[in-house]
C-alpha cells in the first residue's frame, strides 16, 4: 500500500485548502518576466525584491518557527509572500484551520479576522494593500530553467520531475479553485503530503520550531511575522 493520506480522507480535507476569492479581477505577475536570469526575484515593482532574503520566522501564541524560502526556485510565490510580511498582513492572525484527526494533515492561516466581516468573499486582504495580488501555482520542475505557471502537474512523467515536493513542514500556498487565484493564505503540511505534489505551490520549509507547529490548535495566533 502506497503511504499518505487515503482518497477518501483526502476528498473531506481538500477543500481547507481552496479559498474563495469571489469576483477579484485581475492578475499581477508576468511570468516572462519573473523568469529572466538571476534578477528572477526583482521582476515587478508591485513585490519586494528578494535579493539574498531566504528566511521568515513567525512568533506564535505557542513559540516561534522558522522557514527557509526556496525563492531560486518560485521567485513569484516568496515575492509576494514576503511583500505581504512587510506590509504587516499576516500580525495578529489566527490558524484558523487545523486538521489532525484521523491523520495529520495541515495547519492553515492567512486570513484577517479583523476585517473579514467586512469584506465578503474571502477579499479581506486586498482591501488593505488597495489592489488585487493574486498570483498563479508555480511548480518547479526538475530539467526546466522556468517554473511552471497557471497549471496543475496532471501526467505521471512531471509529476516525477517535481523540485520541491510536500514534506513534514513545508509552506504552501493555499487558493480558490482556480490555480491562479492564490493571495495571502497559507499552510503547512504536518506529514508528507505527496497527493499535493504538483498541485499547490510550495514555496518554503520549517527549519526550526516543527515541535511548535506540532502544537498549534485552532484559534492560535501568527502575533508577528518578519523577515530575518
Amino acid at each position: 500500500m502506497k503511504s499518505g493520506i487515503s482518497s477518501n480522507l483526502l476528498r473531506s480535507v481538500i477543500s481547507p485548502l481552496f479559498i474563495s476569492i469571489g469576483a477579484v479581477i485581475g492578475f499581477n505577475y508576468s511570468p516572462r518576466i519573473v523568469s529572466k536570469g538571476t534578477t528572477a526575484t526583482c521582476f515587478s515593482g508591485s513585490f519586494t525584491c528578494l535579493n539574498k532574503i531566504n528566511r521568515v520566522e513567525f512568533d506564535t501564541t505557542q513559540g516561534t518557527i522558522s522557514i527557509t524560502l526556496f525563492n531560486k526556485y518560485v521567485p513569484l510565490t516568496t515575492s509576494n509572500f514576503v511583500t505581504l510580511i512587510e506590509q504587516g498582513i499576516y500580525d495578529n492572525t489566527r490558524f484558523y484551520r487545523v486538521i489532525k484527526e484521523l491523520k495529520p494533515f495541515v495547519i492553515q492561516s492567512g486570513n484577517r479576522p479583523d476585517i473579514i466581516n467586512q469584506v465578503p468573499n474571502g477579499r479581506n486582504f486586498h482591501s488593505i494593500i488597495k489592489e488585487p495580488q493574486l498570483i498563479p501555482i508555480e511548480i518547479a520542475l526538475e530539467g526546466e530553467r522556468e517554473p511552471l505557471y497557471g497549471k496543475l502537474v496532471t501526467n505521471i512523467a512531471d509529476k516525477n520531475r517535481v523540485r520541491i515536493l510536500h514534506n513534514r513542514g513545508s509552506l504552501s500556498m493555499a487558493r480558490s479553485q482556480n490555480p491562479n487565484f492564490a493571495s495571502s493564505q497559507f499552510y503547512i503540511a504536518l506529514t508528507p503530503l505527496p497527493e499535493l505534489d504538483g498541485r499547490y505551490t510550495v514555496f518554503g520549509q520549517v527549519s526550526e520550531g516543527m515541535d511548535i507547529i506540532d502544537k498549534i490548535s485552532e484559534g492560535d495566533k501568527l502575533i508577528t511575522a518578519r523577515v530575518v
